[in-house]
């Protein structure tokens, strides 16, 4: 008589969250410890830019990629959380946080926090106040000016913010972000993207100057005067 066992294999799971930071050298010792416990042992790895995890992990592993929250469900979750813990807000504060996030839950909620914790009221000034964020109305003006090809006017306002103390990073950010829901031309909206984005590469590589955003500032409203975008 024979009698059989059966064995139930319950695999474990490790979950390893902000693997972009890891080191390479550290991301190889990893790769080997999958290839060891690759029987009993499931890695889940969490990171915001994959192309920092080397590329033997990628092969072996299912790469899921999630896009940005949109605006509508972290508002949601945002008169939720207030409701809840009875924070006084204002619909322009909750607008605001929307716009600094960027689609990111986590940072909206951290805003929020901040913002109650500060003023105790949620609202725009006070919101952008916490985030150090050039404001949106005031970039708009900049953008205003370049659609109207008035050169020494859009340069007189990059040059106004940039004095305020805000960083070129934060500025074209904001530059960025604004120009995306700003009403003009597609193809002109394109071409003010693409010029904005090359800007924004500059200042990330380390050229943080006010120079660049001048040149910037003039580009955009040259591009208006060539395509005829600002009749």
């Amino acid at each position: 008589m024979f009698i059989g066992f059966s064995y139930i294999i319950r695999h474990k799971i490790i979950i390893l969250d902000e693997a972009d930071s890891m080191t390479s050298s550290a991301q190889q010792a990893l790769r080997r410890t999958m290839e060891i416990y690759s029987n009993t042992t499931r890695f889940a790895l969490a990171c915001n830019i994959s192309t920092k995890i080397i590329e033997p992990i990628q092969s072996r592993a299912a790469i899921l990629r999630y896009s940005r929250l949109p605006d509508e469900q972290i508002l949601n979750r945002l008169r939720y959380v207030c409701e809840a813990e009875e924070v006084s807000y204002t619909n322009d504060g909750l607008e605001a946080i929307i716009f600094t996030a960027e689609g990111d839950m986590r940072n909206a909620l951290n805003n929020l926090q901040a913002t109650v914790s500060g003023f105790d009221l949620v609202n725009q000034t006070n919101v952008f106040k916490v985030c150090d964020q050039p404001h949106p109305t005031t970039v708009r003006k900049i953008l205003d000016s370049c659609i109207k090809g008035d050169t020494a006017t859009a340069v007189k306002e990059v040059d106004a913010l940039y004095k305020t103390g805000y960083s070129c990073s934060d500025i074209i950010g904001t530059v960025f972000k604004v120009a995306k829901s700003y009403d003009m031309p597609e193809a002109l909206k394109l071409e003010y993207l693409r010029e904005i984005g090359f800007t924004h590469m500059r200042i990330a590589d380390g050229v943080g100057t006010l120079l660049q955003l001048l040149g910037l500032t003039a580009r955009l409203c040259q591009m208006v005067e060539v395509s005829g975008g600002g009749d």
